[in-house]
């Protein structure tokens, strides 16, 4: 096993916390080593409100992938959601000084970090900036500009914002768990990664995952994220609306909900009944699950006809940014009887549920390609990805500075110089662990920085 290309992805949800070690096989799927899952105690829709229930959660997924993994695990790469996050468009350009000089990555990166210092509301702090497009002097809609010539270099962006402080207290959590935090990206996008197919993202497709206690929403066409949103509201709420329709407590309304529940109340009958076992000896309760059914209808009608009004928002009715593959949905809320059928007739869209296999090797558990998983398999790759740009950035730069091969070396020295380098390579990787080199690198380098400077 060599550890050098293990990734941990830690998903911190409202109602569990998974931890995720993997690796690629030389087909580049991934070889799941072990997997660890507490109760998500301390965050509520997606935002830390208890620091040490948080710490102690983490602690007890990551002890349990530990062992299942035989696996020491240093470095997680995290998710971040919430309420509190909200995007907008933002147009930015630089002027070069030598319009002879081709566009290269240098002018890119530039230009990203100038959209970085744009001026946000108190308190919030840029996570993401995702180019659209690109303009260079004249020419516009470019989507590829390396290696163009020109002296202005334009594009459209879409940024993602949220509360420093909120996501502070989640990469707090994870540093007092001991452990490193090396990346830490949007969840819908990572959820989009491990369920959403490339051919859906260039035709158009809406990824829609509802978690315990948010609902996120990542809109894609032609490749690329157009649209990002989150609702406040998740499994969680149709479990708090059957335990206050039935007045019974949580666990009897989430077991309900999982067993018996439909969001198409017209599929139940009157007669189907479900007996409640009553508290401490008293009478046990009937409901028909014609009833239960309401209930979980009101409420997740609401919630698709929420995330409709976002890819409205979007223009998905637009003939050019129409979503051509329709909607996915995904997250452990997805799995509720009937919802597919549900979403298809209030969106008029195709719908289907996305689930993790397609990425997996075989072999590995079925559990893990539930929908409820696709967040932490997405982290896992967003990690795993992370490594390989690291390795070929340092080999890269390891051949820029080796001297030209001399004829007349020999063996043993060629062998020699050969283990310098890759000497060079490990050691490199390991000082630089808190560096990513991605689309999201100046913001993470900066906000990394900022936690470890915070005591």
């Amino acid at each position: 096993m060599n550890n050098n290309n293990i990734a941990v992805g830690l998903d911190i949800g409202t109602t569990k916390i998974v931890a995720i070690v993997g690796q690629r096989n030389e087909h580049g799927k991934l070889v799941i080593l072990g997997m660890g899952r507490a109760k998500s105690l301390g965050v509520h829709r997606g935002v830390v409100n208890n620091i040490t229930q948080t710490i102690d959660s983490i602690k007890k997924a990551i002890s349990e992938a530990e062992k299942a993994a035989n696996y020491k695990i240093t470095d997680v790469t995290v998710g971040i959601a919430g309420q509190h996050i909200r995007s907008l468009q933002h147009s930015d350009y630089i002027s070069r000084p030598n319009f002879e000089d081709v566009i290269d990555d240098r002018d890119i990166e530039n230009l990203k970090d100038q959209v970085h210092k744009l001026v946000m509301l108190p308190g919030e702090e840029i996570i993401h900036v995702l180019p659209q497009d690109y303009k260079v002097d004249s020419q516009s809609e470019i989507i590829e500009p390396r290696g163009f010539h020109g002296s202005r270099l334009e594009a459209n962006f879409h940024v993602v914002v949220g509360q420093i402080s909120l996501i502070r207290n989640i990469a707090r959590c994870v540093k007092e768990a001991g452990l490193n935090l090396v990346g830490i990206t949007l969840e819908p996008l990572a959820s989009s990664d491990a369920v959403l197919s490339q051919e859906e993202k260039e035709a158009g497709v809406a990824l829609i995952d509802i978690g315990g206690g948010t609902t996120d929403i990542a809109v894609f066409k032609d490749n690329i994220i157009r649209h990002t949103a989150v609702i406040p509201f998740g499994g969680n709420v149709i479990t708090d609306d059957i335990k206050s329709g039935c007045s019974i407590i949580e666990r009897q309304a989430e077991i309900l909900k999982v067993k018996h529940g439909s969001a198409w109340p017209s599929e139940n009958k009157e007669i189907e009944v479900i007996s409640i076992p009553g508290l401490h000896g008293r009478e046990p309760k009937e409901i028909t699950v014609k009833k239960l059914s309401q209930i979980i209808h009101a409420r997740v009608e609401e919630i698709i006809s929420l995330a409709y009004i976002e890819l409205k928002n979007y223009g998905c009715e637009e003939q050019k940014k129409k979503l051509i593959a329709g909607i996915v949905m995904t997250g452990g809320g997805s799995k509720l009887k009937h919802l597919r059928q549900l979403t298809e007739y209030t969106t008029g869209m195709d719908v289907r549920i996305g689930f993790c296999n397609e990425h997996l090797a075989s072999g590995q558990p079925e559990e893990l390609a539930s929908p409820e998983y696709a967040t932490a398999i997405g982290l896992l790759m967003t990690g795993l990805n992370n490594l390989d740009l690291k390795k070929n950035k340092f080999k890269q730069e390891q051949k820029d500075i080796q001297p030209k091969e001399n004829t007349s070396e020999s063996l043993e020295e060629k062998k020699i110089s050969n283990s310098t380098i890759n000497n060079n390579i490990e050691k490199k990787l390991k000082e630089e662990k808190k560096k990513k080199k991605s689309i999201f690198a100046a913001f993470q380098e900066k906000f990394i920085k900022y936690i470890n400077d915070t005591e």
